[in-house]
């Protein structure tokens, strides 16, 4: 009986929790070993699904694995800051965008949402005493790779008067 090893299993997605658990080891897929997602590209299928994409997407950044965050992007990936209208064209640039982030920093994913072809997410950033929420949108190709990001940056703020007696603060 062929043994999976550990490459084989985080390429089929049964590495990490409840990977002990694993009946069978992985099919080889030669083709989508040879994917720019590496390790990533096929764990619902042939393209891993969006929702579990965005989540290795944030773990990978958490971690500060700067080539597994590069194998979950298209070449010919875009990111847009709405806020302060800057874009950022290709992978290449964009994993430099991320790697380059000046200080020390944790991230706290709080939600993922995925659908076919594309994902949503809701994190928090914390660097030094700011607490940064951040929502993201996740577009991907027919590969399973992102294709697009589009993510705002907003400033907490206090609410108007008049609103006291309807809700409660946090």
């Amino acid at each position: 009986m062929d043994t999976a090893s550990t490459a084989d299993l985080e390429r089929s997605g049964t590495a990490g929790a409840g990977a002990e658990t694993a009946a069978a080891p992985a099919p080889r897929r030669d083709a989508a070993d040879k994917n720019p997602a590496g390790r990533h590209a096929h764990r619902a299928g042939l393209a891993l699904d969006a929702g579990a994409a965005v989540a290795a997407y944030w773990a990978a950044c958490a971690a500060r694995d700067w080539t597994g965050f590069g194998e979950l992007l298209a070449a010919e990936v875009v990111y847009d800051l709405p806020q302060t209208r800057e874009r950022i064209h290709g992978r290449d640039r964009f994993v430099r965008f991320n790697a380059e982030y000046p200080g020390d920093w944790e991230l706290t994913v709080e939600r993922i949402i995925g659908a076919t072809g594309t994902a949503a997410s809701w994190v928090r950033l914390r660097a030094g005493d700011k607490d940064l929420p951040a929502a993201s949108f996740f577009d991907f190709d027919e590969a399973g790779l992102i294709v697009r990001i589009t993510e705002f940056w907003p400033e907490p703020y206090d609410p108007p008067a008049g609103r006291e007696h309807l809700a409660e603060r946090y």
